[in-house]
């Protein structure tokens, strides 16, 4: 079993910040990526930021200088930094996790429940 298990959300004014945390844990081999997605009611799920196990990095343009993806090597964690937040940026987060329970196994692609970022006055 994998699980991930997203935390952090909440609600925040427009300028504030939150920290984003997903944790993997269960049968895992290697993790070779971790990113954070994100849905709006009426929206197409999007990537929020991306991180490889090599710490390259990818961000949405929307979130680009706002947004900042990081990650634990002493845990299977990974977080984002939500600097300068909008109104806009108000959806459920979702944390993916690109997992490979071993050696002969490709990687599969193991999601968290979400975590709702609500931004507003």
């Amino acid at each position: 079993q994998v699980q991930v298990v997203e935390s952090g959300g909440g609600l925040v004014q427009p300028g504030g910040s939150l920290r984003l945390s997903c944790v993997v844990s269960g049968s895992i081999f290697t993790i070779n990526a971790m990113g954070w997605y994100r849905q709006a009611p009426g929206k197409q799920r999007e990537l929020v930021a991306a991180i490889t196990s090599g710490g390259g990095t990818n961000y949405a343009d929307s979130v680009k200088g706002r947004f900042t993806i990081s990650r634990d090597n002493g845990k299977n964690t990974v977080y984002l930094q939500l600097n300068s937040l909008k109104p806009e940026d108000t959806a459920v987060y979702y944390c993916k996790a690109v997992v490979s329970r071993s050696l002969l196994q490709r990687p599969a692609d193991y999601w968290g429940q979400g975590t709702q970022v609500t931004v507003s006055s």
